[in-house]
């Protein structure tokens, strides 16, 4: 140890004289607490706590829970599995307004249909070929396709027919040579008759056959209907979307008073919803107000898997299986299934 810490090291005695010993320090009382805060502001104490009471677990089965829709979500068990296949249901996904989602919920909801053990056919009725581009196919290399099935009496459904990576799933492939179908079919005979006619031999084999159609009112979406037992109405959650269903609703109502006594509206799917904006939830609300029970449960919300498994060339169902997408196209299929059933 050397000098300077042996110094302060060393513990010094204790005063003993009291003239010696330092003055006591004066009593001061405590100053009550300042009601100002921090920044200068009389503080406010916080609110008292309430505790909220959790809800049971019984109260959150099905059948009480709200859907984003508002109403009790339903209770929708799996189907069994078929012993056979046939004859098939054809459903028509259509909305004159594009950009709904109309394509999207095309191959998503077939996918889920085939993984709930279903035979599905896709028809891509649109001249933009959407539907088979998000599909992996390459529009300039598809050799026979609707437009021939159409307009060429020696092509049957079979020579057009493409296998998908989907087990189960089938598409009727479509390229930009259909927009001149529309044109020639004019001179035809029973000219809304035509796909109906040419879908015929798919009926037996298939259980559900899934028209996209393109986004006009045209004679190509005329034989999309003509074809079809049920149509699905895709309807972004915007105002402008909302604007169209009842140009649309009246056009489904004349061809099935003229053209196709069995059709009928399945439902109403509103997509591209977004929960956070005002603006959506008021469009959903405006639609479940204006058409009730013909708005499905499931809604689809915004969500960039879709662009992403799009150019992927896949349904999201496979792209991002555990995705709220891939479920929501689950529960729609279950939907779809339980509302053919019931017709």
């Amino acid at each position: 140890m050397n000098g300077f810490s042996a110094y302060f090291g060393r513990q010094r005695p204790a005063a003993t004289d009291p003239q010696l010993a330092p003055p006591a320090a004066p009593f001061v009382p405590p100053s009550p607490p300042s009601p100002l805060g921090p920044l200068g502001v009389v503080a406010t104490p916080p609110p008292a706590q309430v505790p909220v009471a959790e809800p049971e677990v019984a109260d959150l089965e099905a059948g009480d829970r709200l859907g984003p829709t508002g109403r009790p979500l339903p209770h929708l068990p799996i189907p069994p599995p078929l012993d056979k296949h046939g004859p098939a249901k054809v459903i028509a996904l259509c909305n004159q307004k594009g950009g709904v989602g109309k394509t999207t919920t095309t191959i998503s909801l077939g996918a889920a249909l085939a993984e709930l053990g279903r035979r599905v056919l896709l028809v891509d009725f649109d001249p933009q070929g959407s539907l088979s581009v998000g599909l992996g196919l390459n529009p300039h290399e598809i050799g026979l396709s609707v437009y021939n099935l159409l307009l060429e009496r020696d092509v049957v459904l079979e020579d057009v027919i493409c296998k998908t990576n989907i087990a189960g799933m089938d598409l009727a492939p479509s390229n930009i040579d259909l927009s001149a179908a529309e044109v020639q079919l004019v001179q035809e005979v029973a000219r809304e008759q035509a796909l109906s006619r040419v879908l015929a031999p798919a009926i037996a084999d298939y259980d559900v056959v899934l028209i996209d159609c393109q986004p006009s009112l045209g004679l190509l979406t005329i034989n999309a209907l003509t074809a079809a037992d049920g149509v699905i109405v895709p309807l972004e959650c915007e105002y402008f979307a909302l604007r169209g269903v009842a140009l649309l609703k009246d056009t489904i109502e004349k061809v099935g008073e003229r053209l196709n006594p069995r059709l009928e509206i399945l439902g109403l799917l509103g997509t591209m919803f977004d929960g956070r904006t005002l603006h959506s939830r008021e469009v959903l609300k405006t639609l479940v107000d204006g058409w009730g029970d013909d708005v499905f449960h499931t809604v689809i919300r915004r969500t960039v898997k879709f662009s992403d498994s799009t150019v992927a060339g896949e349904p999201i169902t496979t792209y991002a299986p555990a995705s709220p997408g891939a479920q929501a196209y689950r529960q729609l299929a279950l939907e779809v299934l339980a509302r053919c059933h019931a017709a």
